[in-house]
């Protein structure tokens, strides 16, 4: 089932996007995003899924505001994100595939990170760093610094530090990548409950069907030049047989 929703009711629209690096019409130009028109509902859990290469990470950057289209329309929550890049402080986090953790900081420290830069009160970030870090599974763990953990507990700092911000929108990178698969299934399951106990939208990364069904509600499949190739809805209550089906769907459309 594909899912329908409004531009005008969409957390994320994008409109016609697209995004070509070098000089246009020449040898050096290089097409990543090709007329990409898609539409992200609020409380959605959309994982972008596609082999290495095929615009995942070019639309990434332009959700989070870090390029801009070539030509085309992007606005999250109706604003464009790159020209309005400041507005979004405190609105859109970002968890990378790696940690991103200051090493000279502990992890309720690097957990208070995105609170400091929103000039939060001092008390009022200990404690609300404190909760995300105690959500995690890190209560105990406050003042060690990343040096002193894990691959796996740095990165639930790192998810903390996201959560810790109430952003509405947590743009994913492929965090789970670096982590063994038992850490990252751990990881996975908690990420998804926190999202939907927290009402929030999520864009989650991916080059791995499992790791989709896993955490998506909705699974987009790109095709270089990033086209939609694939796009399909599904919840919990969605029987194993079908989700098989869609599985199956994935891989025939990433081997064509």
């Amino acid at each position: 089932m594909r899912d329908t929703v409004t531009s005008n009711d969409a957390a994320i629209h994008l409109d016609r996007v697209t995004k070509v690096f070098g000089k246009p019409g020449t040898d050096a130009e290089y097409r990543a995003v090709d007329g990409l028109d898609l539409d992200v509902r609020p409380g959605q859990m959309l994982a972008i899924l596609g082999k290495t290469g095929c615009g995942k990470s070019t639309i990434f950057n332009m959700i989070a505001g870090l390029t801009e289209p070539t030509s085309g329309t992007v606005r999250v929550s109706g604003r464009d994100p790159f020209a309005d890049f400041d507005s979004f402080r405190g609105n859109m986090a970002i968890v990378f595939q790696s940690d991103r953790l200051l090493p000279w900081r502990t992890a309720i420290q690097n957990v208070e990170l995105g609170l400091e830069m929103l000039d939060t009160p001092a008390a009022d970030r200990r404690a609300v760093a404190q909760l995300w870090l105690s959500k995690l599974g890190l209560g105990g763990h406050e003042h060690d610094y990343p040096h002193a953990l894990s691959g796996g507990m740095r990165q639930r700092v790192s998810i903390a530090r996201a959560f810790a911000t109430n952003a509405n929108i947590l743009l994913c990178d492929e965090p789970f990548s670096a982590l063994d698969e038992s850490t990252a299934g751990r990881l996975r399951a908690e990420f998804v409950r926190l999202v939907k106990e927290n009402g929030k939208t999520a864009v989650f990364i991916t080059h791995s069907i499992s790791e989709a069904l896993e955490i998506g509600d909705r699974i987009v499949v790109l095709k270089r030049p990033a086209m939609i190739a694939y796009d399909v809805s599904f919840d919990a209550d969605t029987p194993q047989a079908e989700r098989e089906v869609i599985r199956s769907r994935i891989g025939d459309v990433l081997a064509a």
